[in-house]
């Protein structure tokens, strides 16, 4: 297809105009009605150039609807503007017919032909009728109405283009005369019926040219924002570039059509980024988004714009060191675990625990619980391409916590918390609220985990006392009232239970008064 092209006047429709000239101002000059047979030839052309362009438009439309067929997405909707321009000059058209032979038949009565053409009118200086029919009964009002809503349609539909629109205001002007007569009057005022058709001819062939200068644009529409491509090339534009065993590689393959010559903008939001190339430096892990556009401007200098967006996630360097002969979680605590899987988002992570339990906490932490002795095993599954595949993962030993040590808990003079497990005290502070037998990992703490001492036994000079809990008890008091320097307090048969419901016997403490 081809761009939109100018309908200029042929060397015959030039002639025709200025026969039409001629002939007017000889009539105006009250020349001989002999003169007014030259309207004839003129009539005679203009039917001739009216037959010419419906030959040209049928092809036109029939060309047009061709290529509707092949492509209606392209072609369709410029297509369908080119029948609303056909069913408006037909009506146009049909109304300046039927307008000339009504004229015609009140001129020559019974004599008449169904046709108005003025080689058949027989009085063809008859200056009533016209004036008549036009002007008394007001129907040259309504034919102006409809050429000049034509007009305006014309115009509208050349929106872009300020030289047809100025065309289509001329050949279709209807201002009337520069002595101030109306437009009708101009026309029909004490006319000669044959001038008035051939006038009103001349307005036909001028529809069907205009209809012809419409639809050639219309049709060149389909193809004036395509791409000239120079340069054809194959593309492979893979899904992901990181493909894990036991998911599924995918690619879109295409003809990448270019034009070589064609310069487009490229946008990262409202940034203006060279020849395409998008880098940024990635210092935070995570998903990220971004968007754009690219702008291109076309031959016909109207700018397009195509949106993009995409994505990609940036994560952690990581290596995998594993001890296997550490491979071990503790039973009623939480265990911290890191996983991740790389190429592969957080969220898109997830565990399963076969003896135990999995919460997600965040950015890849996970807590696992055990809850059988012996092993448990961690599954790794990622969701990829929306289906969960296994990644991996790896069997635990399950252990009890550590056996904790026994220390003696008191405030000092400040206020300070102090552990004791083998040292001097003073009978006050032995003796205080704030002390008690507690169970701990102390300052070598590797894990968290707390325990409960349920109970234990005094020996001092004076015997054994036991006692429930990890106070001491009235009689425990008194004994140590009765002690005096260098006397010592032992504490033993120390029992603690942690969190693992494990009951364990702890260590001494032995304290010098």
């Amino acid at each position: 297809m081809s761009g939109a092209k100018n309908c200029p006047e042929t060397p015959r429709q030039k002639m025709i105009g200025m026969m039409y000239l001629v002939l007017t101002a000889m009539l105006a000059l009250n020349v001989s009605s002999e003169i007014l047979n030259g309207f004839t030839l003129v009539d005679n052309s203009l039917h001739t150039t009216i037959e010419s362009s419906e030959i040209r438009n049928n092809a036109l439309y029939k060309d047009f609807k061709n290529l509707s067929e092949i492509n209606p997405d392209k072609v369709k909707k410029w297509l369908d503007k080119a029948i609303v321009v056909k069913q408006k000059s037909d009506d146009l058209y049909n109304f300046i017919e039927k307008f000339k032979v009504h004229i015609v038949r009140m001129t020559d009565k019974e004599k008449a032909n169904d046709s108005a053409y003025v080689k058949q009118i027989i009085a063809k200086d008859n200056l009533d009728k016209p004036e008549e029919y036009a002007i008394t009964e007001g129907n040259a009002i309504i034919l102006r109405k409809k050429i000049e809503d034509y007009k305006n349609f014309l115009i509208q539909l050349s929106a872009n283009n300020p030289t047809k629109q100025k065309m289509y205001e001329d050949v279709f002007a209807t201002k009337g005369g520069i002595d101030g007569k109306k437009w009708e009057n101009v026309v029909f005022e004490m006319m000669p019926i044959s001038a008035v058709v051939t006038i009103l001819t001349k307005y036909q062939s001028d529809v069907r040219s205009a209809e012809a200068e419409v639809v050639q644009d219309l049709k060149g529409q389909t193809d004036v924002k395509d791409f000239r491509v120079n340069k054809v090339s194959a593309l492979v534009v893979p899904v992901s570039k990181y493909v894990i065993r036991g998911s599924r590689y995918s690619s879109q393959i295409v003809l990448s059509a270019v034009d070589s010559t064609a310069k487009p903008d490229y946008y990262i939001g409202s940034s203006l980024i060279n020849k395409g190339l998008y880098e940024v430096n990635c210092n935070k892990t995570g998903s990220f988004t971004y968007s754009g556009f690219i702008k291109l401007k076309r031959d016909d200098g109207s700018i397009t714009t195509y949106p993009f967006k995409s994505d990609y996630i940036v994560g952690e360097p990581s290596a995998t060191v594993s001890n296997e002969d550490l491979n071990v979680v503790y039973r009623g605590i939480d265990n911290k675990f890191s996983i991740s899987v790389p190429g592969v988002a957080s969220e898109n992570v997830s565990v399963r625990v076969s003896g135990g339990t999995a919460q997600k906490i965040a950015n890849g932490r996970f807590i696992i619980r055990a809850n059988q002795d012996g092993e448990i095993n961690i599954g790794v599954f990622a969701k990829i391409e929306g289906k969960e595949l296994a990644m991996g993962g790896g069997m635990y030993r399950v252990k009890y916590i550590p056996d904790p040590k026994s220390f003696l808990q008191y405030s000092d003079a400040g206020g300070i918390t102090r552990l004791l497990q083998d040292g001097n005290l003073s009978k006050r502070i032995l003796k205080s609220n704030s002390i008690s037998v507690i169970a701990s990992y102390g300052q070598d703490e590797l894990i968290k985990a707390n325990f409960t001492v349920t109970s234990f036994t005094m020996v001092t000079i004076f015997g054994s006392v036991s006692t429930s809990g990890s106070h001491f008890n009235s009689r425990m008091l008194n004994d140590i009232e009765k002690l005096e320097g260098n006397d010592f307090v032992t504490l033993k048969n120390i029992k603690a239970v942690g969190p693992d419901g494990k009951v364990r016997s702890l260590g001494l403490i032995q304290v010098q008064i």
